[in-house]
């Protein structure tokens, strides 16, 4: 599909860019819970055979191992996911959940995989509001039980590797199992994350794992085991999902959520549902992309931003920078602003997901981007048989990670999990920190007497924008799986990264180094020291209010090629890539 070293002239565009902006590391702010740690460009790996990039070496490892063993792409996901719990454990884990795509490709079928959190039974759409009425802050809601959704990671897994698996689901657990015993080398990142953190601490069990005696944060390079996680996944190694929703473990968890003020019960948890949806598929010029349904804007996201910019006339491989930045920003105004008023758990709500990515639809809407003059605030599209809802105003955080693999047969597996914010809830549990879900939900349940799509409800799963992506060329071969962290801010990098991509071709490591830009239907955001300032004066100049910030992205990208699967990681974090 594109050659290795893709475009030359965009290849040395974007070098140029990094050397003129100056590619230095930078360090994170308030509004970026796991905050930025560095830029560290590394170059794609080529295979012919298999390929699997994710966060951390070591998860990449045992990734790798589970391949060569004779694995598939999903045995090799399940056994990585539980590494990064271990590694990782600010982003994802058993205390979480997620959503997966998985690439049959002896069927030729894609199926999408929901294993987002649960609202508990007991839960009340007014779990915002103080005692007085009041609407509480984000962070008075963070650290507490009342933010902690039913977990949903294991009990989706288990589900998928029943309808795909090829190796043992115990065997998947030994890399985990192993490293969690012997211990693993605390990483740069990891280190500065616990440091900053000034929630973690708080949690005894937390304390005594990742902090010193003085509660400075153990050093990087420091062996660190984790013989509680260990315990915790030998149980579901050998009982399955049933050793985490119908034993100890949660009690273990309902007790936690309960001392925190939460509500969740045993009976929530061994009650999950992992659920199995159709993907959300539509074409992009001469491509067909899937993604993830609701409870995910991440799919219908996607689609709709590149179907706003193909009918907004941008040619393909445009690099009239301030110009294609201009657009993309435009087409995620509107993008965002059909998002909060439309998408919410499917289950709960009618989601006009067709509507949405109807071509006239798209049409209408591009035809109100103007390509020298920003639109400011977006409203969303009318689609009359919606009229009656508010718009959501959860404040989704990045903490969240993403695998991509394809196994020798040419499996595919794209898997977002997250427990939300950095080190979820801050309440650990058997050597595993809950996630803090439920502030996804909208924190006012309605506006003018309208209800929210997205406002809690009993039993109902909380909106995301994590986006998993499958891409296949005209013949129907998969060509491309990627997906990223990154909280709402996901369906912009993975759209970006597409555009970069498909229109530019240019080669898969440049397109993740290339500096963000993106819009959520507010101020337009550019990276911090990484695009120039003449940029940044061109959108002001076009009407944009510009906020620089960082945008810790973590693209894990695999793309074919004449030669085989080429692999490339964000440079923004410590992913890893491995073929053979």
């Amino acid at each position: 599909m594109f050659g290795q070293t893709g475009s030359l002239r965009a290849a040395r565009f974007a070098l140029a860019l990094a050397i003129a902006v100056g590619a230095v590391p930078v360090w994170g702010q308030a509004d970026q819970p796991e905050a930025a740690s560095g830029f560290a460009p590394r170059p794609a790996v080529v295979s012919k055979g298999f390929m699997a990039v994710t966060a951390n070496a070591y998860a990449t490892d045992a990734a790798a191992e589970i391949l060569q063993l004779g694995g598939n792409a999903l045995d090799a996901a399940i056994a990585a996911q539980w590494v990064l719990n271990l590694v990782e454990p600010q982003s994802s884990g058993v205390g979480g959940g997620g959503f997966m795509l998985y690439w049959d490709a002896t069927r030729r079928r894609v199926s999408a995989w929901d294993g987002r959190e649960t609202a508990p039974r007991g839960a009340s759409a007014d779990f915002a509001r103080r005692p007085d009425g009041s609407l509480a802050k984000f962070s008075e809601l963070l650290a507490t039980g009342k933010a902690v959704g039913v977990p949903g990671l294991v009990a989706m897994l288990e589900a998928v590797h029943r309808r795909h698996g090829k190796l043992t689901w115990e065997r998947l657990f030994r890399p985990a199992i192993h490293l969690a015993e012997n211990g693993f080398a605390i990483s740069p990142r990891l280190h500065q994350l616990l440091r900053d953190d000034l929630l973690l601490r708080r949690d005894a069990a937390a304390r005594a794992l990742y902090y010193q005696e003085n509660g400075e944060a153990k050093p990087v390079g420091e062996i660190l085991r984790n013989p509680e996680l260990a315990a915790t996944l030998r149980g579901i190694a050998t009982g399955g999902a049933k050793a985490l929703n119908g034993s100890a473990v949660a009690g273990h968890i309902a007790a936690a959520v309960g001392q925190r003020g939460g509500v969740l019960t045993t009976a929530d948890i061994s009650d999950y549902k992992p659920v199995q949806r159709a993907a959300v598929c539509g074409p992009y010029r001469r491509w067909r992309i899937c993604g993830m349904p609701p409870p995910s804007s991440g799919g219908i996201g996607v689609l709709q931003l590149l179907g706003l910019l193909e009918r907004t006339g941008m040619a393909p491989g445009d690099d009239a920078l301030a110009a294609s930045a201009h657009l993309f920003a435009e087409a995620g105004r509107l993008t965002y602003a059909d998002r909060a008023r439309y998408l919410a758990d499917p289950d709960f709500v009618a989601v006009p997901q067709a509507e949405l990515l109807r071509p006239e639809y798209l049409a209408r809407r591009a035809g109100l981007i103007d390509r020298r003059r920003s639109m400011g605030i977006a409203a969303p599209g009318e689609l009359p048989q919606h009229h009656s809802q508010a718009d959501d105003d959860a404040p989704e955080l990045p903490a969240t990670t993403h695998i991509s693999i394809v196994d020798r047969a040419g499996n595919a597996v794209a898997l977002t999990s997250s427990i939300e914010s950095a080190f979820g809830s801050r309440i650990q549990v058997d050597g595993f920190l809950l996630n803090n879900q439920l502030t996804d939900f909208s924190l006012t349940a309605e506006r003018d007497g309208k209800p929210v799509a997205n406002r809690l409800e009993p039993g109902k799963r909380p909106l995301s924008s994590m986006a998993p992506t499958l891409v296949f060329d005209a013949g129907g071969r998969i060509v491309v799986v990627l997906g990223s962290p990154g909280g709402s801010r996901i369906i912009n990098y993975v759209a970006r990264t597409l555009v970069a991509l498909l229109d530019g071709r240019q080669d898969p490591a440049a397109v993740l180094a290339l500096p963000h830009v993106g819009n959520r239907n507010g101020a337009t955001e550019i990276e911090r020291g990484r695009v120039p300032e003449a940029l940044a004066l061109e959108l002001e100049r076009r009407g944009h209010e510009v906020i620089r910030t960082e945008m810790t992205s973590g693209l894990h990208l695999i793309v074919r090629t004449a030669d085989g699967w080429v692999g490339a990681v964000d440079p923004r974090r410590e992913g890893v890539a491995r073929g053979d």
